[in-house]
């Protein structure tokens, strides 16, 4: 099958964004796209470059929502599964990012929220967000089992494991990285480690274009279950990347072969630690 990442900017015109999405959402289903991923905060500019943005809780909006309703809306009439990512305003009043995943007819299959919450120069995130706090999702959609990591949490092997452990055949990741913001390669390399043993494709979908204090990379990327990069996007250019894949070589990868047979979880469960506390 044909995916699609979504590689676009995002101006300051939130409702221009949209119609440039579902304007992307069209023309990769026609060039045979059967499912499409969206960037980090896809239609809104990335505010948690700054501290304390007053204008960014405007932005938050239910799942459902009017925003996820018409990116749904549009799965359906296209027959696309897909895989966004907004600011979420939760039942519980709290903030979140997150991926409301659509299957191809348009239901709603879930909503994953990042679970782990970085704080840095320009990436004031735990500021804005709240922390994850249910079990990693894959999705049976209309074209195989698709998991989400949002972000920061490919950092985690524990998570991509876990992906892994529920069976995902192609992992997505919506991203905000940055030029400069990792050494050079590092993106690309751990993707391809955690594709090689878990034996799933992974697809990184990056934001793209300069922002106030950051410049998005672009350069999104898919790796095959041998952690081969199979196609890749420009650099700092809105593009919508298209990748063959082919979900079967996931039974038959190394990890699936060997890796896994062999693992030993029995063993590994003593070996947890509760979380640490904060470190201010």
């Amino acid at each position: 099958m044909k995916i699609a990442l979504i590689q676009q900017s995002a101006g300051c015109d939130r409702e221009e964004n949209i119609e440039c999405a579902i304007e992307a959402m069209r023309t990769a289903a026609d060039a045979g796209a059967a499912l499409v991923c969206f960037a980090e905060l896809a239609i809104d500019r990335f505010f948690p470059q700054c501290k304390n943005d007053p204008q960014a809780a405007g932005v938050a909006e239910s799942i459902p929502g009017p925003t996820s309703d018409r990116i749904g809306s549009e799965s359906a009439d296209l027959g696309l599964v897909t895989v966004f990512n907004q600011y979420e305003l939760g039942s519980d009043n709290r903030y979140y990012d997150s991926s409301p995943v659509f299957d191809a007819d348009g239901a709603l299959l879930g909503v994953t929220r990042m679970m782990h919450i970085t704080e840095y120069r320009h990436f004031h995130e735990q500021g804005y967000y709240a922390k994850g706090d249910v079990d990693a999702s894959v999705y049976d959609t209309a074209v195989g089992r698709v998991g989400v990591a949002i972000c920061y949490d490919r950092h985690y092997p524990e998570y991509m494991r876990r992906l892994g452990e529920l069976g995902a055949e192609l992992v997505v990741i919506p991203q905000a990285g940055a030029i400069g913001e990792w050494p050079e390669g590092l993106f690309e390399a751990e993707l391809q480690v955690a594709a090689f043993q878990n034996g799933y494709f992974a697809a990184l979908c990056n934001r793209v274009g300069q922002e106030e204090k950051l410049t998005f990379a672009g350069d999104s990327f898919v790796v095959n279950p041998d952690g081969v990069i199979v196609a890749r996007g420009p650099e700092l250019e809105d593009a919508i990347v298209l990748a063959d894949i082919d979900l079967k070589e996931c039974a038959s990868s190394t990890a699936r072969q060997l890796f896994w047979r062999d693992r030993r979880p029995r063993v590994y469960a003593g070996w947890g630690e509760p979380d640490p506390p904060l470190v201010k």
